[in-house]
């Protein structure tokens, strides 16, 4: 038994693309996945880093230098 991953499950991705989102086969095909993405609406994930964020944890952990350079 493998525990690579199975790729795409394209029953699956077709009832939504059909079913959900009312396109047809030739239209499933020809889009790219990004663009099936899109369709399915905003990620539900968490958002990434913002700019303020990001400076507080740069404050928080500055970078140094190991070999004591001009850093």
């Amino acid at each position: 038994m493998s525990d690579s991953p199975k790729g795409f499950d394209w029953p699956a991705l077709m009832r939504v693309a059909y079913q959900q989102l009312g396109l047809k086969p030739e239209e499933f095909w020809r889009l790219t996945p990004t663009e099936f993405m899109m369709l399915l609406g905003p990620e539900t994930g968490a958002a990434p880093m913002g700019r303020d964020a990001f400076e507080a944890l740069l404050a928080r952990f500055p970078d140094t230098s190991q070999e004591g350079g001009d850093d």
